[in-house]
């Protein structure tokens, strides 16, 4: 018995070809984009006296490419990067770095320990945010050779579906 494939094509289709390779690819990008999170210090409140910025700082995760971002009046106010005890002592020992635009975003591009505080003397009125700065996350790994197979199996499914729903012809043996 020979088998042969018939098909009938259809010119009512939802998506054409084309549509399908910009669908394709707009979920490959989806997929591998990561993107960087702005951190806004104090949040609606911004960096001023009297708020509680390690309490603020545990409820954020900041991770490696992200940006800690301070708001606040540039007449008044700055940040200044320091170390731990420029950080515990309200002084400027160990400057990083320091800003004075009332709209500063610093780039976190290291994982370690940041320390934040206002050198105009906002510190001793609780001006000062230390935060941790984790690496990204690895994309988790496949540990067994059934996680692996299932997810490549929902992949294929996925994608031949897409392709079925995407072909303009309907096919049968």
């Amino acid at each position: 018995m020979i088998y042969a494939w018939q098909c009938h094509h259809h010119h009512s289709t939802m998506f054409t070809n084309s549509h399908l390779i910009i669908y394709l690819l707009l979920i490959a990008a989806v997929a591998t984009t990561v993107t960087a999170t702005d951190h806004i210090v104090g949040a609606n409140r911004g960096w001023n006296p009297g708020i509680n910025y390690t309490l603020w700082a545990k409820n954020h995760t900041f991770y490696v490419g992200d940006f800690i971002s301070f708001r606040y009046q540039k007449t008044q106010y700055n940040v200044i990067q320091v170390n731990k005890t420029g950080y515990d002592n309200c002084t400027l020992a160990g400057v990083v770095g320091n800003w004075s635009s009332g709209k500063d975003f610093i780039l976190l591009n290291k994982s370690q320990r940041y320390y934040f505080i206002c050198g105009t003397g906002g510190c001793f009125n609780g001006m000062k945010v230390t935060i941790r700065v984790h690496k990204l996350p690895s994309p988790p790994a496949a540990d067994s050779e059934h996680s692996g197979s299932s997810v490549a199996g929902i992949s294929f499914m996925v994608l031949a579906s897409l392709i079925w729903i995407g072909s303009s012809a309907i096919c049968w043996f």
